[in-house]
């Protein structure tokens, strides 16, 4: 890559990731909470070496080993007892010490030296080009350009900064796997509150394992966006759950019923009563509720947890 794509690079994703992580909570549409120093140091530590390239001199041309032989010459000599051979073809060779005779093409000596040819231009010897300028071809042409379609790495980076991409909603979360509630031995009485704030996860360990069947009958709140259910005009309340980042996320959903599908995305804090499907404490029970009111609220900090919503401070 050219000098300054290979400063430009780094200086704006670093820059993204400091303006992410720092400066705004974007950060949270990717990864977790937790990590937010990690992406603090890595934009810092990408800005600084992009510092460094910027006031470092790159690019130093090597020094010439020699001037180039003329035609027909030997491009060094090394005494009295040089010697010059020739073949059946006239062309010249290297002698006993390794030096090289032009013969107008180009020849790599004993020593594996480059030689200059009858136009007086370098070859290369074995360990790489004979003026230092960089990799050349037999017709002496530079080969070191980097395509054009490596500046198309900047745009992911100019993209933190410009444009971050849009969280996740609906669409991951109808085509990702459900979350695997684990299963919970005992469960602590209810509070009083009415209505019952529960997450969704808490809502389904207690429909499915709660022999005591303690959210019979109770008002509960659940936080979450609408995901179409599908054909048949239902929908679900739903979270998506990081375990580290949006490459692993799970989903949590829970089925609404008795309320038309409001739009795809919308956040939601919906309050009803369990939905009687299936034997309540058991696997049979389905994690369900029949609304009775259901308010649009802002997306909270926190959407990508299934804990109680935090509201954007």
């Amino acid at each position: 890559m050219r000098y300054p794509a290979r400063i430009l690079l780094p200086a704006l994703t670093g820059a993204g990731l400091l303006h992410a992580a720092l400066i705004t909570d974007l950060y949270l549409r990717y990864v977790k909470a937790g990590l937010r120093p990690l992406l603090i140091g890595s934009g810092a530590v990408l800005l600084l070496l992009a510092l460094t390239a910027a006031t470092t001199r790159t690019g130093r041309r090597p020094a010439e080993h020699g001037r180039p032989a003329e035609h027909g010459r030997p491009a060094e000599h090394a005494g009295a007892d040089d010697q010059e051979h020739a073949d059946g073809d006239g062309h010249e060779h290297a002698d006993g010490d390794g030096h090289a005779y032009g013969d107008g093409r180009g020849h790599t000596d004993a020593d594996g030296h480059g030689h200059a040819d009858g136009h007086g231009l370098g070859y290369a010897d074995l360990g790489g080009p004979a003026d230092g300028h960089g990799p050349a071809d037999g017709h002496g042409h530079d080969h070191t350009g980097t395509p054009r379609v490596a500046w198309l790495l900047l745009l992911p980076a100019l993209s933190l900064l410009c444009y971050a991409p849009p969280a996740l909603g609906a669409y991951t979360a109808a085509r990702a796997n459900d979350k695997t509630v684990a299963v919970q031995r005992g469960f602590a009485p209810l509070p009083t509150a009415s209505p019952l704030p529960l997450t969704l996860t808490e809502f389904t360990k207690r429909v499915r394992q709660d022999r005591s069947r303690a959210v019979a009958g109770r008002t509960v709140r659940l936080t979450g966006f609408v995901t179409p259910a599908g054909r048949d005009g239902g929908w679900y309340l739903t979270r998506i759950v990081f375990s580290c980042c949006a490459a692993d996320s799970q989903t949590v959903r829970v089925r609404m019923y008795g309320r038309p599908a409001p739009p795809a995305d919308t956040w939601l804090a919906v309050t009803g009563t369990w939905h009687p499907r299936g034997a309540l404490g058991t696997r049979t029970a389905q994690a369900a509720l029949d609304v009775r009111d259901a308010r649009p609220i802002a997306p909270p900090v926190n959407a990508y947890t299934d804990d109680l919503p935090l509201t954007p401070s």
